[in-house]
């Protein structure tokens, strides 16, 4: 066994040296207030800086004890990386590459479970001697001059690491983590009662929904804080923070419209981000969504592999069937109906829609193309609003010109400088006095979703002998051949990216041919709460079933059989 207290002089003895001997680092260094672990070793100081566990013994989390349920063990572990990457901002050696870098993985302010953080506290039935304990992953680059070691760089570099490390625990904000803790599973209490309730959606009094920019996540300075309209505040009482009170957005078909900048997207955007709970300060921290809601729109060329469209796409020329479509070059119509028909596949039950990323052709037919046009090939959302509500999915669709659906909405927000006011009464009676003639027709075929189970083949991540499996940023996925494009996603953080990467391989292993997608993906993330056995590397963070099955339907090597065939 190698002592804590040993590491430092065995540094600064590789003084000078060829960078292969920081190898000698890897394992285990114990102390008595702590243990570091070096996990995986960098080849050469321009490699991904190496992987660094400390692990706090049971003894020491007392203080952490605060939460009631599981998410409020998840937003321990988010505070405590929050925490450690404020302490070891501006630690840094020198060096060559990536010498002295210190990377602790935290990119949003939504509470993630993530593989830099697991919390294990022995039950009431305790645990064998050496588990339990605070585990906390990390990067650090190891200091070198070219390919020759910077020993005494290192040993001062890891002093000051040390140092920090031992401060964290005793040196926290308790009452900040309370307040971190308490956020959370309010946020998880609100989100279980939505239904019950007959809502979709809860945004609540004062919230900041607009950022800084459209590549920020801070609240926007000076911005409005939200107002529910009187007609649609409800109150929940939630376990910490009392009673809250803010807008609930009913189940069945919503539409939010007004005019140009006037906030309706601003609002659609904070519904999809509030499927995820927020840290204190974010200004989102009250904009609870469903947690099957899932955003859709259009595409154009992406790739469609065996999804029934024929709800939404039928009768092509020349006999074209379209009960088990594929295409590598989907329009925008296509990739619409495709990605709404693959939500409901994966269980969604709320649907995100913005007019200015649909089809306007799949959105709505008016009467003058319904008279010029007899032999249409889509049906369009508007004719299926009703069979939406019969599967029991809500729509919360952006318009600002397809009129026709106040025909059918159920509620009608109307948004004049990002002031929500309830307008459904209003605008029936517009509606009323001003109809569209359009024809509301049975269409010829049924709101069915069909299963498809993929094949092992489809997640294959080897490149020639070579495994390749890549995250680039928020948009792209490299996966053995190919370059997932998952910028119709709703993914926050790199770390999602690559977690989608690791997951893929997991269905490689799972995938039979027979398990239905939706069976599939659930199943490769059943038991996964603890991501450390996911894979060694600290980035890598929680994703939904819906988005894991989103990441598989934009796979261009994607092969699927019918459920049943």
């Amino acid at each position: 066994m190698r002592r804590l207290a040993e590491l430092f002089p065995f540094l600064a003895s590789l003084e000078g040296r060829p960078y292969p001997f920081y190898r000698d680092l890897k394992g285990v260094w114990r102390g008595e207030e702590l243990d570091l672990r070096f996990v995986y070793v960098q080849g050469d100081p321009f490699a991904t800086p190496s992987v660094l566990e400390v692990r706090y013994p049971p003894q020491a989390l007392g203080p952490l004890r605060v939460y009631t349920r599981p998410e409020g063990k998840v937003a321990v572990e988010d505070f405590l990386l929050r925490a450690l990457k404020a302490r070891l901002r501006g630690l840094r050696a020198g060096g060559s590459g990536h010498s002295g870098e210190v990377r602790v993985e935290v990119e949003s302010p939504k509470v993630l479970k993530r593989a830099g953080a697991h919390l294990l506290v022995p039950g009431p039935e305790g645990r064998p001697q050496g588990e339990g304990g605070l585990f906390l992953r990390f990067r650090v680059g190891l200091p070198a001059a070219g390919r020759r070691i910077l020993g005494k760089e290192a040993e001062r570099l890891f002093r000051t690491l040390v140092d920090h490390l031992r401060g964290l625990l005793p040196e926290l904000d308790r009452a900040a983590l309370l307040r971190h803790v308490r956020q959370v599973e309010d946020f998880a209490f609100l989100q279980e009662r939505l239904a019950e309730r007959g809502l979709v959606a809860f945004v609540g009094d004062g919230a900041i929904l607009p950022r800084e920019s459209g590549v920020s996540q801070r609240p926007l300075k000076g911005a409005i804080p939200f107002q529910s309209p009187p007609a649609l505040r409800v109150a929940f009482r939630v376990p910490h923070a009392g009673e809250v009170f803010g807008m609930g957005i009913p189940q069945g078909l919503t539409l939010i419209t007004g005019g140009g900048f006037h906030g309706k997207t601003t609002l659609l955007e904070a519904l999809v981000h509030g499927v995820y709970p927020h840290v204190p300060g974010d200004g989102r921290e009250w904009v609870v969504t469903h947690a099957l809601a899932q955003r859709v729109q259009s595409e154009d060329g992406r790739s469609v592999k065996g999804v029934d469209l024929r709800p939404f796409v039928h009768d092509l020329p020349l006999g074209q069937d379209t009960s088990f479509f594929s295409t590598e070059d989907a329009s925008g119509s296509t990739s619409l109906a495709a990605a709404i028909l693959e939500a409901l596949e994966l269980g969604a039950r709320v649907l995100l829609l913005d007019e200015d990323t649909s089809a306007t052709n799949l959105l709505v037919r008016d009467a003058r193309m319904q008279a010029l046009v007899r032999r249409e090939t889509l049906t369009p959302l508007l004719d299926r609003v009703q069979d939406f509500k019969a599967r029991g999915v809500s729509l919360v669709l952006v318009v600002g010109g397809v009129g026709d659906y106040l025909d059918l909405a159920d509620t009608v927000l109307l948004l004049e400088e990002y002031r929500p006011r309830e307008a459904t009464l209003e605008a029936k009676a517009i509606a009323q006095a001003h109809p569209t003639g359009r024809a509301f027709g049975e269409p010829r075929y049924p709101l069915a979703v069909a299963s498809r189970a993929p094949l092992p083949e489809s997640f294959d991540p080897r490149r020639g002998r070579k495994t390749r499996v890549k995250g680039r940023g928020l948009r792209e996925l490299v996966y053995g051949e190919e370059v997932v494009d998952l910028s119709a996603l709703d993914l926050f953080e790199n770390a999602q990216v690559r977690a989608l990467g690791a997951w893929f391989q997991r269905l490689w292993r799972l995938a039979d041919g027979r398990l239905p997608l939706r069976t599939l993906v659930e199943t490769a993330l059943e038991g996964v709460e603890d991501l450390f056995a996911l894979e060694e590397a600290p980035e890598v963070a929680e994703v939904r079933p819906l988005e894991l099955g989103a990441a598989v339907n934009r796979l261009r090597a994607l092969e699927v059989l019918r459920v049943g065939d």
